[in-house]
């Protein structure tokens, strides 16, 4: 029952947010998750966290740019440009 009234404050706590706020606590608690579960310690989870965190801001603050879509190039680096005619938009991988 502990468990189940936490996701519910989690998901209002997050509902309020904007798209970049979601996406910086959505990706800094993955990360937390998935740093803590490989390293099976704190110093992982904080890592994962922190990584996790600009990660998800960074895709979030592509959504609130509408026409905007997120993309890599051939060397994997990150950058925002407009999305393709009739294509998707509001990140586009």
């Amino acid at each position: 029952m502990k468990k189940a009234l936490a996701f519910v404050l989690i998901g209002l706590s997050i509902a309020s947010c904007t798209p970049t706020e979601q996406g910086a606590g959505i990706g800094a608690a993955s990360g937390a998750l998935i740093g803590g579960a490989v390293t099976g310690n704190v110093r992982g989870a904080a890592v994962g966290g922190a990584i996790g965190g600009l990660t998800g801001a960074v895709i979030g603050s592509v959504a609130e740019q509408p026409g905007q879509c997120y993309y890599r190039d051939r060397y994997g680096r990150r950058y925002i440009d407009d999305c393709p005619r009739g294509g998707y938009s509001n990140g586009g991988y």
